[in-house]
């Protein structure tokens, strides 16, 4: 029987693609791998309920605490590896993350964004402003991509995306759901596994 990956998602709100992953791992879309840990950068995120009534292990590190972004990244560093974690999912993670922390686990961070990059992606590009940004320039679809993460801001090697119309109707709110589920919540999972695979071929497990 082969090793599962041990995967940290790492999350800010609400933590509705986490739940997606859960969702998914139990259904076995998600089988190369094992949702390890569950790190918030917000003690108030109801992302933590959601690995507590799966008894999922959970950790909050507030950058306040820190003392700053080095500190903070040095403390995350410490406890993913402490953790034996091999693959970091951020699933709504509000956090830049520098140079320093992407080297450290090179090709082993996926992120959800809500657009098919390059469009309406990088600094300043996040929740609903993608939304707003698309319906605003007037693109009849947008989407959602998975992508790996590196030092600039949704500027990693694309390894998923799924698109999605928009309606003559839609306002952000509206839209943001509906990339939520039809096309967040199903590629995230599939790109999880993917990567997961990569990683088990890579260590040469059988």
């Amino acid at each position: 029987m082969k090793d599962k990956i041990k995967i940290a998602v790492l999350v800010s709100g609400g933590g509705t693609n986490l739940q997606a992953l859960i969702d998914a791992q139990k259904a076995g879309i998600i089988n190369s791998g094992r949702i390890s840990l569950v790190v918030s950068n917000n003690i108030n995120a109801y992302a933590l309920e959601r690995a507590k009534n799966e008894d999922i292990p959970s950790a909050v590190l507030l950058k306040s605490e820190c003392g700053g972004q080095d500190a903070f990244e040095d403390r995350l560093i410490g406890l993913l590896k402490d953790n034996g974690i091999e693959l970091i999912v951020l699933a709504g993670f509000m956090s830049i993350l520098s140079e320093k922390f992407t080297k450290a686990f090179e090709h082993r961070i996926i992120n959800v964004h809500p657009s098919l990059i390059p469009s309406f992606c990088g600094k300043g590009f996040y929740g609903l402003r993608v939304h707003e940004a698309a319906l605003s320039y007037g693109v009849k679809v947008t989407g959602a991509t998975v992508h790996y993460v590196n030092e600039i801001p949704d500027g990693g090697e694309i390894i998923m995306q799924k698109a999605v119309k928009i309606k003559k109707d839609d306002t952000a709110e509206i839209l943001q759901k509906r990339v939520m589920q039809e096309a967040e919540w199903k590629i995230l999972p599939r790109a999880t596994e993917n990567v997961c695979k990569k990683l088990i071929k890579a260590k040469g497990i059988v």
